[in-house]
């Protein structure tokens, strides 16, 4: 993948994170990354949302994750997270505007103990 090959450099293109793996605190894989949302405003990566379980793609769940949980470890070549399992499983669901529902991503943030992007 494109970003274990510059890993010094201090910006990243979001097709390279894009597949990036995503282990969690005792090392094993959780998920990958499918894609980023990034606020049209301040220009921040506000979510990576994240594919867990399913195989070549079919049966896959897709969870934004708030991007101050996930940081990139250069010996793993992917990010590490502190969010579990069930933390996914018992987030707040996602309204059909979510990307759009400052309720949800606050309710959201608050879940994860992740700091606002928009502050």
């Amino acid at each position: 993948m494109a970003l274990d090959n510059h890993t010094a450099d201090p910006l990243v293109s979001s097709a390279d994170v894009n597949g990036t793996t995503v282990y969690g605190k005792d090392g094993n894989q959780v998920g990958e990354i499918d894609h980023l949302m990034i606020d049209k405003q301040s220009g921040k990566v506000s979510y990576a949302v994240m594919s867990f379980g399913g195989f070549l793609g079919l049966g896959e769940d897709h969870y934004s994750v708030p991007w101050g949980k996930l940081n990139y470890d250069t010996s793993k070549g992917g990010f590490v997270t502190d969010i579990t399992q069930e933390q996914l499983t018992g987030a707040p669901e996602r309204p059909n505007d979510w990307y759009n529902n400052r309720d949800w991503e606050k309710r959201t943030h608050d879940y994860y103990a992740a700091p606002y992007y928009w502050i």
